[in-house]
């Protein structure tokens, strides 16, 4: 399984406990356990492990789908390839050739009533390989098609290229993974199915789409619409399905062109989004192919040079949830220090450590005051000191001198410019700031901090009066030559 950045961000994940109940509730799960507790020395199967034709009605029943259902056999059967795949039954083949093979529970059955955790998610993850067969093999009509007279399937006349298959739903799955742990509202919004579909087909530096582009998001959403509705018994994800009508409507060749979609309009297109189960799942098939997927709390045992380091990358909500699992497990004098002291440097990261040193330090209580007075006179951390000891009514703080003052300033800025680039939010202090102080360049070219010239650069691109602008390319002219 591949997604694009080199490091995906931290993704949050319920316990584990929370998400073995959600996996033992779920459809699919749940109907295989039943039909494993169903099965008896009576129950008959056939080469391959699968019900005999004859048992399929009796095992409909025991799940209590009506004999009128149409595809009351189809879920027996896919119940009871689950139960087979997990170990949840295990299977004797015929000692005559031409018999039916019998059944026994199987020793997985007991570690979803008496295992841990951990047990339970690794019977759900071996029905998640079953199910991820299932989506990645062609429709059986299709195969039926191209079945060669001696039994086996033309895979060129089919067209059909299973390693292709398999990386294209990795990536489906990569890129609404990375969707939902990039979102600072934690995944709650669903996915549209056109949107995810073409972030496999639509080159980034295409345009308008051709036709044959747009054909090929359609063949891609139906394929991806079969898919969903696959994972969702499985609790993989939340999928609303594309509207049968506009599936008629995209078979229909001589259809018009529709007009432009809404957002109520869009969603009857499909949307998805991976649910707590989900993320868990897709986590580990990316760690198992060697992706570097973090999950949050990773750094939780870690020192406070690994936090900050490891932070920097992170998106706020996610650093945010980091720091504070670490906290957890530090008293506030001794980690207000330790931060402290891998705040310092001079280096290109130091201004984000310094960002996420302040992040951490505002969370924890009066009892660290004084590891902060004892880097009032540091030159890299007593600017920030002083905040900490404003922020909580400290008594006795020192003014900070307007050296400071400007160092601090550059640092905070070049710590958001290395968060976040040229964002709106920095454009807005960018443009307070030089309000606020009308000669401002005059002296920040001045400042030694190794970021000088590139703040004063970026404040030049971001602000959008011109006669300031260049003020500060000019500063940044001097701050390179000084």
């Amino acid at each position: 399984m591949s997604v694009s950045p080199a490091t995906l961000p931290p993704v949050l994940l319920h316990s584990e406990a929370e998400l073995a109940r959600a996996a033992l509730a779920t459809p699919l799960l749940s109907r295989a356990v039943r039909l494993a507790r169903w099965a008896g020395p009576e129950t008959r199967v056939g080469a391959g492990g699968e019900l005999v034709d004859a048992q399929l009605p009796a095992a409909a029943a025991e799940l209590g789908l009506s004999a009128d259902d149409p595809d009351a056999a189809a879920y027996a059967s896919e119940a009871w390839r689950v139960a087979v795949d997990t170990g949840l039954v295990d299977v004797t083949d015929a000692e005559e050739e031409g018999a039916d093979g019998t059944v026994t529970q199987g020793e997985d059955l007991a570690v979803l009533s008496a295992g841990s955790p951990q047990d339970v998610l690794g019977v759900w993850l071996g029905a998640l390989d079953t199910v991820y067969a299932d989506a990645t093999v062609p429709d059986m009509e299709n195969l039926l098609d191209v079945l060669e007279e001696n039994g086996e399937v033309d895979f060129d006349e089919l067209g059909w290229d299973p390693q292709a298959e398999a990386d294209f739903l990795d990536g489906v799955l990569g890129n609404l993974y990375l969707l939902t742990v990039g979102d600072a509202a934690g995944g709650e919004e669903p996915v549209p199915l056109p949107a995810l579909a073409a972030s496999m087909i639509v080159p980034d530096d295409m345009g308008e789409p051709t036709d044959d582009v747009l054909e090929q998001v359609s063949d891609a959403m139906m394929k991806l619409d079969d898919q969903f509705r696959l994972f969702e018994p499985l609790g993989l994800v939340e999928y609303q399905p594309v509207d049968e009508a506009l599936m008629a409507d995209i078979d229909d060749q001589s259809a018009e062109e529709p007009a432009p979609l809404d957002d109520e309009d869009v969603s009857r297109y499909g949307m998805v989004r991976l649910t707590p189960l989900g993320l868990y799942g897709v986590r580990a098939r990316m760690l198992e192919a060697g992706v570097d997927a973090p999950a949050v709390g990773d750094l939780a045992d870690k020192g406070a040079d690994v936090l900050l380091a490891g932070t920097s990358g992170f998106p706020q909500h996610a650093a945010q949830a980091e720091i504070e699992q670490w906290l957890t497990r530090h008293e506030p004098l001794g980690a207000a220090a330790e931060l402290l002291a891998a705040a310092r440097g001079g280096d290109e990261g130091a201004p984000l450590r310094r960002l996420r040193c302040q992040q951490a330090l505002s969370l924890v209580g009066n009892e660290a005051e004084p590891a902060l007075r004892d880097v009032l006179d540091d030159p890299e951390l007593g600017g920030l000191a002083r905040v900490w000891l404003a922020e909580h009514d400290a008594a006795d703080v020192p003014a900070p001198s307007e050296g400071l003052i400007f160092w601090l300033t550059i640092d905070t800025l070049a710590a958001q410019l290395a968060a976040e680039g040229n964002s709106d939010e920095l454009q807005g202090l960018v443009e307070g700031l030089a309000q606020q102080h009308s000669g401002f360049f005059a002296t920040a070219w001045r400042v030694e901090h190794p970021a000088t010239a590139d703040v004063l650069e970026a404040m030049g691109r971001l602000h959008p009066d011109k006669k300031i602008a260049k003020e500060a390319r000019k500063a940044a002219f001097k701050a390179r030559n000084l």
